[in-house]
């Protein structure tokens, strides 16, 4: 299967309003993949910007200028968590909460570092230091000040000068900057996109701020694996590759493995935004996928699906609904059989029947002569009836709540 064909099988698995790929082989990226958006589109990275603040970091140890055992405290004051060990902060091991207090960092705007220390007093701990992997978003809003004190500027200013001015990743940025993918929300039952905004996080956004390409992403990965010695120690990286207290993850790297393969890099995630990023440390072999949906990419299992994995034949790409035919609009949502949950999602010009439980597709219906007609599945050929209280096919009977099998049933 060509990666075009692998790309399109996830847009359309996952509902994507765009999606963009990238192969490595030997470290140079190989190939690229585009649906429904350009090549050279810049997308929000999400926690990908996590590698970015974690190799700042690292640096500042390589010069001496910190130890991974030292104390967050030291060197960043005001915080209540100023006991936790740089490398448990790194490693998600320092028993931060996962998220800051407050609204919903990702899809607010973010303020400074003081009002960030200041709601985050060290109440919201859920563990110990060191006694177990929780993945800590907050921790890294931590680590991004502590780039920014150690090195006299802002936690941006020090990515552009020591990472991005000298691998000469000039499309990778802040915020976002034309030709980028707007975020989108996919409405789970129509189809249809809802924009998301592209918020600046503030004091947060070393965690998941930053935009990048599939080409800056590739520049990047050599870094990841140890192969730009000019930015990065390879011992270094390889250090950053171990891992630490279990959850797959070592010093600011995810860790996942395919076809008997160990990849290091991201997975990131935004309001209406994906991505996803590892390579093989030995190797330089890797991909990179991007796409512009809150949900609908795995992408942990991306170097399995681009590499090894044999996917089923791709469908045809996934168009988002820009308008519903009244039928179709005032019957998607969710449907019980007895007490079966049963889902009528509209799919490009189609609505399909899926089993809630375990997604599995049963039936699809199409629109011939204004009456839904069924044309796959067991419901084939049959005449899907709208009633004020429910649907009929066949003597088959779909209701909004479950209905009690014992009592009688709409007819």
């Amino acid at each position: 299967m060509s990666l075009h064909e692998r790309a399109a099988h996830l847009q359309a698995r996952g509902r994507l309003p765009s999606l963009v790929v990238g192969v490595l082989h030997g470290g140079a990226l190989a190939e690229t993949a585009e649906v429904r958006a350009p090549i050279e589109t810049s997308y929000r990275i999400g926690s990908i910007t996590k590698t970015l603040t974690a190799v700042l970091v690292l640096q500042l140890r390589d010069e001496g200028r910190l130890s991974l055992d030292d104390a967050i405290g030291a060197f960043v004051t005001g915080t209540g968590y100023g006991a936790a060990t740089i490398a448990d902060l790194l490693g998600h091991t320092a028993g931060l909460q996962s998220e800051p207090v407050g609204s919903w960092w990702e899809r607010s705007p973010g303020g400074s570092f003081a009002q960030l220390a200041l709601t985050n007093d060290g109440s919201g701990a859920v563990a110990g230091p060191g006694e177990f992997f929780h993945y800590s978003n907050l921790g890294y809003g931590l680590l991004g000040e502590l780039v920014a004190r150690l090195r006299g500027g802002s936690w941006w200013d020090i990515v552009t000068q020591r990472l991005l001015v000298p691998l000469g990743m000039e499309r990778t940025s802040y915020g976002p900057e034309h030709p980028h993918a707007q975020g989108f929300s996919v409405e789970h039952f129509t189809g249809r996109l809802r924009d998301e905004p592209h918020t600046d996080t503030g004091a947060m956004a070393a965690a998941g701020q930053a935009w990048s390409t599939i080409a800056d992403l590739s520049i990047w990965t050599g870094v990841l694996a140890g192969r730009r010695p000019d930015v990065l120690a390879r011992d270094t990286a390889l250090e950053m590759g171990l891992e630490r207290l279990g959850g797959g993850y070592g010093l600011g790297l995810r860790l996942v493995e395919a076809s008997g393969k160990s990849y290091v890099g991201h997975t990131g995630s935004m309001p209406g935004f994906l991505a996803s990023l590892f390579v093989d440390q030995h190797s330089g072999d890797g991909v990179i996928a991007l796409a512009n949906a809150t949900t609908g990419l795995d992408a942990e299992s991306l170097p399995a699906d681009l590499l090894h994995a044999a996917l089923p034949a791709p469908e045809p790409e996934w168009e988002p609904t820009t308008a519903l035919p009244g039928l179709m609009d005032e019957i998607a949502g969710l449907w019980f059989w007895g007490h079966t949950a049963i889902e009528l999602r509209r799919h490009n010009e189609t609505l399909q029947a899926r089993a809630l439980q375990s997604g599995r597709l049963l039936y699809t219906f199409g629109l011939e002569a204004g009456e839904l007609v069924g044309i796959s599945g067991y419901h084939r050929g049959e005449t899907l009836h709208v009633h004020a209280t429910h649907l009929e096919c066949a003597t088959f009977i779909y209701t909004r709540v479950a209905y009690d099998t014992a009592a009688p049933i709409p007819g």
